[in-house]
């Protein structure tokens, strides 16, 4: 096993108070001094830092005066159920009357405000549209709602176009001559600065003081932040870093939703110790499940549950089609791999790799396209049927994921510019996309890709590196230190949860569930003794009689019945 120790950024001062190995951690991750590692609210960027801000704040409290009837568009996944929860809660909270939400399903309507949307939100009889997480290309969308008298707010934090669509007012970090120095807010992220500006500027009305309201205070609504902001796996730059810390203060205390806390429940995770995987590997998924398979409005509904009875069944609901989904995910799988073969690519490597199939399910691709992605360090892009266009010609919906260093969203940019008839839609981020294309155009869509690909990335980037953040002294192995570094987060995309490496002796070992290795381990210089799991391994690694082993992991905190011990969490494992 190749490991690389993780590199130093910048040179970094700390404090004798910062533990030795978390300096070298912090350092690695491009903290540069203590005064990064508070976090504290006070320290938020301004919201009128983001282009148009006062704009979309005027244009809602003008909403305000009229008592207009506000609809908000949100995405199908959690990024926007949270978003979109965190709208509805704070316009009711500062006296909007009239607010309602539409989800488009994805499986009907697509992705964002198309034309086919705005009929059905006509019904709704709407004064002002705003988007969630979306909206910066619906153009035509857009265009009609306003041809119809229907105002469009649009948040958003996807890259845009070249060209901007005509709403009312655009808030987005992305867009052209917007000066918001954290260009990896979420889809929450926008939406949580425009309604903490929009406060400021009813407590500046004296709105709240006239109405007899009571002011909201935005740092209760940091649950719904931390949850959409982590599940949307943006890099958990500074900003970010502090919205997910505080989200994950109020979960802890037990002072958040209650449809949070039933999801972590629901996942059988103890709420007072969340971290950031927690959510984004127990409490998204399971409200993703709602978009990908049936209604988000299901899980968007149990977000805005006041009463926990309700909250606890609309969970349960989310997390019987999480289990649907993983079934539908493991069979999608075992075809993707029979798909992989076909393409014989030890005999003919490929720097991307775009697979079809008319039978999977269109909810699942991305997290296919993801694990495929993980198995072979390759952007993927996952197709599924589409339906047909007008003309009865078949079209095929496509979802993208991308490693570090290539950013999937420029590529599609640079294939679509070269090919202008190739992509009918695409949009997204640098690790994430979504697009479709004609099902005939697919072969030429794929060498359009390996192309654009091949020519723009260094192939450094196709290298998969183990990184390590050292190995653990004998006086790091105990739940103090382990707990130390949890309470050191949030960590995530961009800012890694650290992991570390080692050679141990193996005491015991046995298998549970036929997948999953639990061992006891003895370091190699010395007689500390630790316990570990290795999740999902080959049955080859599963019984083999080595005594020694090589192993990258991370350290964990498990709970069982109440007593805390501390494990390791194996990573990468190597028989020596």
């Amino acid at each position: 096993m190749q490991i690389l120790s993780r590199p130093k950024k910048n040179p970094a001062q700390f404090s004798a108070a910062v533990h030795p190995v978390l300096q070298d951690i912090f350092a690695a991750r491009g903290v540069e001094h203590d005064t990064e590692l508070k976090l504290p609210l006070a320290d938020l960027l301004s919201p009128y830092a983001m282009l148009n801000m006062e704009q979309a704040t005027d244009v809602l409290w003008q909403a305000l005066c009229k008592q207009q009837h506000i609809l908000i568009i949100a995405d199908f996944d959690a990024d926007g159920a949270t978003s979109c929860t965190l709208a509805v809660l704070c316009l009711r909270a500062m006296g909007f009357a009239r607010v309602n939400y539409l989800v488009p399903n994805r499986f009907e309507y697509g992705y964002g405000l198309t034309p086919e949307i705005v009929e059905v939100a006509r019904s709704f009889d709407p004064d002002l549209i705003i988007t969630v997480d979306n909206g910066i290309a619906s153009h035509a969308g857009i265009k009609l709602a306003r041809s119809l008298g229907i105002e469009v707010l649009v948040t958003d934090h996807h890259l845009p176009a070249i060209t901007l669509p005509e709403a009312s007012c655009i808030l987005n970090p992305n867009q052209p001559d917007c000066a918001f120095p954290s260009k990896a807010l979420a889809g929450v992220g926008v939406v949580f600065y425009l309604m903490t500006a929009l406060r400021a500027h009813l407590r500046k009305e004296d709105w709240f003081v006239k109405q007899g309201l009571p002011e909201p205070r935005m740092s209760s609504y940091l649950d719904l932040v931390a949850l959409g902001t982590v599940a949307d796996v943006v890099p958990l730059d500074h900003n970010n870093r502090i919205l997910v810390k505080h989200g994950l203060q109020l979960i802890r205390s037990g002072k958040c939703r209650p449809g949070i806390l039933a999801l972590l429940e629901a996942a059988g995770r103890n709420p007072q110790n969340c971290v950031a995987s927690d959510l984004g590997f127990s409490a998204g998924p399971r409200l993703n499940a709602a978009g990908r398979l049936d209604d988000m409005a299901v899980g968007i509904e149990c977000l805005l549950a006041d009463d926990a009875y309700e909250a606890r069944v609309l969970a349960l609901q989310l997390d019987a089609l999480n289990k649907d989904r993983r079934l539908i995910e493991q069979d999608m799988q075992t075809e993707a791999l029979e798909h992989l073969k076909a393409l014989s690519l030890d005999a003919e490597p490929r720097h991307s790799i775009c697979l079809y199939d008319p039978a999977w399910h269109q909810g699942v691709i991305g997290i296919l396209a993801a694990r495929i992605k993980e198995r072979l360090h390759r952007p993927v892009i996952i197709f599924a049927d589409g339906g047909a266009d007008a003309d009865g010609k078949l079209l095929i919906k496509g979802s993208a994921r991308s490693i570090q260093g290539i950013h999937i969203r420029d590529v599609l940019d640079t294939v679509a510019t070269r090919n202008p008839q190739l992509l009918t839609k695409f949009g997204g981020h640098a690790m994430a996309a979504g697009l479709t294309i004609y099902e005939s155009d697919l072969p030429a869509f794929s060498a359009a890709l390996e192309q654009a690909i091949q020519e723009q990335s260094d192939p450094e980037l196709f290298l998969r590196h183990n990184y390590t953040d050292g190995q653990l002294g004998h006086d790091c192995f105990s739940l103090d230190f382990a707990t130390l570094l949890r309470d050191s987060g949030p960590w995530g995309q961009h800012f890694p949860e650290p992991v570390f490496d080692g050679e141990f002796t193996i005491i015991q070992k046995r298998v549970l569930g036929d997948k999953h290795l639990k061992m006891v381990l003895q370091m190699a210089s010395g007689e500390t003794l630790v316990d570990a799991i290795a999740f999902n391994v080959d049955q080859a690694v599963l019984h083999h009689n080595a005594e020694r082993v090589q192993l990258l992991y991370k350290l964990d905190i498990n709970e069982y019945r109440g007593n805390y011990t501390m494990q390791l969490v194996v990573e990468k494992l190597e028989f020596i």
